[in-house]
């Protein structure tokens, strides 16, 4: 497998008035590879969130890098879709219509729009929602909204942050089956950001564990599970066991 997104000593700062300045990320290396499905889980204030706004290239590291296919990441791009724990829907545009924003943008004709919209929303299971408004639809039918536009203008890279957070526990695991189902399909790479270590070790053929104060790369966990993933492999004893050891690197970190 070829590297797709690496980030190379990657420290950020951030300059809070009246107080030293503040170690958000400190000599973070990590290669993800093409295609593969990470999650970054850790305490608060870890710095996984502000990895991938770095990823993304909505904000700089404040010295090393990020390269994406060995590019250097200086801002955002259309190689990267990005997911938010809020939907970020237009409220005025309908389903479709939101779907084909992107695409708009981009430049393809209308009908063009309109197949691969329809495509995407089909495959999130909106079909029959696709002329409704983002306020008629309940919070798990906003986010795969917001799954479906990402998708649709085809990046090769999904950086997700906490996109089910918000949800009840059986939405979400349903939109985690939904999303490895479109993933299997698909093989974008994808960095999903999470505070949930079932959700983590669920997804993920790697956990990415991070340390707090400064944020900094704690542990790798592989999970040597197969895919598809299913709801019996989520009382397996062999799950039970790759929860504990994420749980522990999570809970019990150790002194910088």
């Amino acid at each position: 497998m070829t590297t797709k997104i690496s980030f190379q000593n990657v420290r950020k700062t951030f300059d809070i008035a009246g107080q030293a300045a503040f170690t958000a990320l400190e000599g973070l290396s990590l290669d993800i590879q093409d295609g593969e499905f990470i999650t970054v889980v850790g305490p608060s204030g870890c710095g996984k969130s502000t990895a991938m706004n770095i990823a993304a290239g909505l904000t700089m590291p404040s010295s090393g890098q990020v390269t994406v296919d060995g590019i250097p990441v200086k801002g955002p791009g259309p190689e990267r879709g990005v997911i938010f724990q809020q939907y970020a829907l237009f409220p005025w545009l309908t389903v479709r219509k939101n779907v084909e924003f992107g695409l708009q943008i981009a430049g393809h004709p209308k009908a063009e729009r309109r197949q691969i919209a329809d495509h995407f929303i089909d495959l999130v299971g909106l079909s029959d929602f696709a002329e409704a408004l983002p306020k008629m639809l309940s919070g798990g039918m906003k986010q795969r909204c917001a799954i479906a536009r990402a998708y649709a203008v085809n990046p090769k890279i999904l950086l997700m942050d906490e996109p089910f957070g918000a949800l009840d526990a059986l939405t979400r695991v349903q939109l985690q089956d939904q999303l490895l189902t479109m993933w299997s399909k698909e093989r974008r790479t994808v960095m999903f950001i999470t505070h949930d270590v079932d959700e983590a070790v669920y997804l993920a053929s790697r956990v990415v564990v991070m340390a707090a104060r400064p944020g900094r790369l704690h542990k790798i966990v592989n999970v040597d599970l197969p895919y598809p993933r299913t709801e019996e492999m989520r009382l397996s004893p062999e799950f039970s066991e790759l929860r504990n050891e994420v749980w522990r690197a999570v809970y019990h970190p150790v002194a910088a």
